[in-house]
């Protein structure tokens, strides 16, 4: 079944890694699932899991850490990371999963993976499954679609573990008031901002800043930067390559006539009496006869438009209940129902839907119909000749790659097939790179080459791109000279800070000893302001991006006012005073219980699979070898 999926591959393809196979990558790992006996390095229960597994997982992660740090890596990152010990950790645990999920007896059926690969829009074209596409895309990835659908498959089955194993959670009433009261309660507080820039006097000698540079050395450092080569292959440059005969045309108008079918649509008004979907049966039916009342006055002859004008509730109404054209699917059930059974002119009884009662006036009828070949025809080959034009180019790029993977002459493949070779000034990882969409993932796929090594086909947006690294430059750290003015800038801002939190420290000891705390500031040369309540998640303006006193002002209370220490902020200091605190409305649970409830219920589910995980581990047998990790 899954070998018919891989058949009659094409040669273009999109390169790209959507967010559906990265979550699988990056939570399952890559690499051979399979245990072999020779040269274990850990076993679970008595099961092996082989040296080339945690060397494929290893090299996995590893791959990882040079996407995301290219050159800049250093040893003392690379151990700090302790990598051998993630693998390893990494496949016990999914072993632990694959034993827990036969226990359970569940499995993963060949449909629903072939469901669910088919379901990847990475895979699509035009919304439907391309062989093509999946079997091109994985080498590019460097997957075997063997070795692809092996991971989805038991990314499922761990998927209907954790379903097994949480879908009995479940959130009380008790609960969600909890949460709300915490998050929604309000505050107010007095504070006095010392900002470190009042203290423009302050300088700093040059011995002071050759000492501040000594201390802070690393935070001038450098990111690594790249010069990179490459050669674009852009469909559109492909164009002119392409011819398409009539019977093409009409094969593809032939093949998916629904995709030319134009539907039925109705022109009408409405007018609308609002009725809440809970209201009782009472007030539901006193705003159907007032609208039965409006509706005897249209069918007396009165205009529609202006009966809208008069009584409708909704959105249209100065627009005298005008809706303009829609689909069917367009409106809700049973309005869109009612509205396409009605002839032009007729008006309908009232009709009731979530938003309350309706009267429907059709004014006009669009039959659907299904466009023309010759109406089309155009459509079509301007479709087709981009997606031959995409194929022809990605085909010479493969050609190219083919011929410079090999020998890293990207230049002299260039060169041999009179093409244009374009080179980039020097980047950092995050760009900018001129003359190139997409500049940050071209970075990034320079960031991770070899010396000499010719990029996998790209995609930028442009068409496809071959890039290797012409010339490099590592981080390193600038000597003073270089950015003496940006350091003693620095230098100054460290003292005059040192001074705010002083004054800040001096102004808090004389509040706590009883002095007022506008009378104090105002003696400091400082001002003291009240806010405006405020929740956990929000900020006063004048405090806008500054958490921790938003933390600090929700641990202050009536019996303890002030803080033990003023609170640092992005500015300088600030001193806060508890001022008020009140409980969130009265009836405001109601309109955020359903989006409470949900957050919570991820957040216990996520926690009560992570404490079941940790069970199993400590359940379970585990034998480690001490050379791989521990």
């Amino acid at each position: 079944m899954l070998d018919l999926m891989r058949k009659n591959a094409g040669s273009w393809v999109v390169k790209a890694l959507l967010g559906a196979i990265v979550v699988v990558f990056v939570f399952w790992g890559v690499g051979s699932w399979t245990s072999h006996q020779e040269g274990v390095v850990a076993t679970v229960d008595g099961e092996a899991i082989s040296r080339q597994d945690y060397t494929n997982e290893y090299n996995r992660l590893m791959d990882q850490v040079r996407q995301n740090f290219g050159a800049g890596i250093t040893d003392e990152m690379l151990k700090s990371l302790q990598l051998e010990t993630q693998a390893l950790n990494q496949l016990i645990d999914r072993l632990l999963l694959k034993q827990a999920a036969a226990r359970l007896d569940l499995r993963v059926a060949d449909e629903e993976l072939v469901r669910s690969i088919r379901g990847i829009p990475a895979f699509q074209s035009g919304g439907v499954f391309d062989p093509r596409r999946y079997q091109q895309m994985l080498p590019l990835n460097r997957l075997t679609p063997e070795t692809f659908e092996m991971m989805q498959r038991d990314a499922l089955l761990f998927a209907k573990l954790q379903r097994v194993i949480t879908d009995s959670v479940k959130v009380s009433e008790a609960e969600v008031a909890d949460w709300y009261t915490w998050s929604n309660a309000a505050v107010k507080i007095d504070h006095v901002p010392i900002a470190s820039e009042k203290y423009a006097k302050i300088t700093a000698a040059p011995e002071e800043v050759a000492q501040y540079f000594e201390r802070n050395k690393e935070s001038y450092r450098t990111e690594p930067e790249l010069q990179a080569r490459y050669l674009r292959f852009t469909p559109e440059s492909y164009l002119d390559k392409v011819a398409l005969t009539d019977a093409e045309l009409r094969d593809a108008y032939d093949s998916a006539p629904e995709r030319f079918a134009i539907p039925q649509t109705v022109e009408a008004r409405h007018i609308l009496v609002k009725v809440a979907p809970d209201a009782a049966p009472e007030a539901a039916e006193k705003a159907r006869e007032q609208l039965a009342d409006v509706l005897k006055q249209a069918r007396a002859g009165k205009d529609f438009a202006a009966l809208a004008k008069q009584y409708s509730e909704d959105s249209t109404r100065e627009q005298g209940g005008a809706l303009g054209a829609f689909r069917r699917e367009a409106m809700i059930q049973p309005f869109a129902d009612v509205a396409f059974s009605l002839k032009p002119g007729e008006i309908s009884e009232p009709v009731r839907t979530r938003f309350g009662w309706h009267l429907i006036k059709v004014e006009k009828v669009n039959a659907g119909r299904t466009r023309s070949f010759e109406e089309v025809a155009p459509e079509i080959a301007i479709q087709l000749k981009g997606e031959r034009a995409r194929s022809l180019a990605y085909d010479d790029a493969e050609v190219v790659y083919d011929a410079a993977s090999g020998t890293g002459d990207l230049a002299g493949a260039a060169a041999a097939r009179k093409l244009a070779l374009h080179t980039t000034d020097f980047f950092t990882r995050r760009g900018p790179v001129k003359g190139v969409p997409k500049a940050a993932e071209f970075a990034q796929a320079a960031f991770q080459l070899a010396p000499g090594e010719v990029s996998d086909i790209q995609d930028f947006g442009d068409g496809y791109t071959l890039l290797q690294v012409a010339d490099s430059r590592p981080a390193r750290i600038p000597e003073l000279a270089a950015i003496e003015a940006r350091v003693k800038q620095d230098a100054i801002r460290e003292k005059q800070t040192e001074q705010a939190g002083k004054d800040a420290r001096a102004l808090l000891a004389d509040v706590k000893n009883g002095a007022a705390l506008e009378p104090a500031a105002k003696k400091a040369g400082l001002t003291a302001k009240t806010t405006d309540f405020f929740k956990r998640g929000e900020s006063p303006p004048d405090l806008a991006n500054e958490p921790e006193v938003t933390r600090a002002a929700f641990e202050l209370s009536e019996r303890e006012p002030l803080p033990a220490e003023p609170i640092k902020t992005s500015t300088g200091y600030s001193v806060i005073r508890f001022r008020e605190k009140k409980p969130p409305a009265a009836g405001g649970l109601e309109a955020e219980k359903a989006q409470i409830q949900d957050r919570l219920l991820q957040q216990k589910k996520s926690k009560t699979w992570e404490a079941w995980l940790d069970q199993l581990r400590q359940s379970s047998e585990i034998v480690r070898k001490k050379d791989i990790a521990s």
